[in-house]
């Protein structure tokens, strides 16, 4: 049994691969995705090393005060003030930084001109409105914005299976209870909600989470509470409950991977919608607190500061750029999977 499911699903990758649109952009969301998670070593406004007075110091892992460097505070020392650059370059001191030296909360000083300021060799895609580098929040909220959509995707899928699986194997009174359920909260006013618990609440990534969460899953528990309501009671399923299986071990070893299609087909379509999710509600204000690396609040600065295209621009690129190549693999599997096509 293994060895055909393994053979099933190596059949099956072979065929997602003949969809070059849809392999490809698996290839380039996960070499961003993968770089993406690195983003304190890509972007970010201290050294990777210092070489100073014949010792090495690593400030992107540990913390050191000024006077470490010859400084006069004993604070954190500042990587970017040019009195401590200065001291940690001179002589025979150097300092390697990482490729864009500024991380998401970086705040520009420096410049000569109103914020937010256009794109310059120091700040490749110029600032927003409070002087923070873009670069630097793009790839940062890129990052949470897809850590984001998978947590919602994988809350929201499991849900939805435990729910289908439920509604389709009981059936009867199980299933429409479930089902009177669904349609009294799929009525609740989810959007009035957040507002509400946005007023009341502190704002944080986990109580998005688990406000959505509490909605992402019904769409998905229609679909597997079909495939265990057309499986329930095929041969398979009949023999193992006479050979008395339980109902828990028939619901995952034999209805559960038949009833697997939609969810995997489905899942590149959950999880752009969760990222577009997260997107809108930082543009209204109600996502991810400042400073907090956002998408949507780029937007909303590129909203409210129409002549500051660079800020509009490039967020739009990478939004869309993501959903579209999420969209690409979801159109793949969809077609992998596809019954009549294999």
């Amino acid at each position: 049994m293994m060895k055909q499911h393994r053979g099933i699903m190596q059949r099956r990758w072979e065929k997602f691969k003949t969809n070059r649109r849809g392999y490809w952009s698996l290839v380039i969301f996960s070499i961003i995705f993968i770089l993406s998670l690195f983003a304190g070593l890509l972007s970010n406004d201290k050294p990777y090393i210092i070489h100073y007075e014949n010792s090495y110091y690593f400030p992107i892992f540990k913390t050191y005060p000024e006077t470490v460097f010859g400084g006069v505070f004993e604070s954190e020392a500042d990587y970017r003030d040019p009195y401590v650059l200065e001291k940690i370059t001179e002589k025979n001191n150097w300092a390697l930084f990482p490729p864009n030296r500024h991380s998401y909360d970086t705040i520009n000083l420096g410049l000569n001109q109103a914020v937010p300021s256009p794109p310059t060799d120091e700040n490749l895609l110029g600032t927003d409105d409070r002087g923070r580098d873009v670069l630097a929040r793009l790839i940062y909220g890129f990052r949470l914005s897809v850590l984001f959509g998978l947590a919602l995707t994988t809350i929201g899928t499991l849900l939805g299976i435990v729910a289908g699986a439920v509604q389709g194997y009981f059936g009867g009174r199980t299933d429409l209870f479930f089902q009177r359920f669904i349609e009294i909260w799929s009525a609740m006013p989810e959007l009035y909600l957040l507002i509400i618990f946005a007023a009341v609440l502190k704002p944080s990534i986990v109580l998005l989470l688990i406000l959505l969460s509490l909605f992402g899953w019904m769409g998905l528990s229609d679909y597997v509470r079909a495939e265990f309501l057309k499986g329930r009671n095929l041969d398979y399923v009949m023999a193992a409950k006479a050979l008395g299986v339980n109902n828990a071990t028939i619901m995952y070893r034999h209805l559960l991977p038949n009833g697997m299609t939609p969810v995997i087909t489905f899942l590149p379509f959950r999880m752009s919608g969760a990222i577009l999710a997260l997107t809108s509600l930082d543009f209204l204000g109600l996502g991810v607190p400042p400073p907090s690396p956002s998408l949507g609040e780029l937007l909303a600065q590129g909203k409210s500061n129409i002549e500051a295209w660079w800020l509009s621009l490039s967020t739009f690129g990478v939004l869309v750029g993501t959903l579209v190549l999420l969209i690409f693999i979801g159109e793949a599997l969809r077609e992998t999977y596809d019954p009549r096509k294999i």
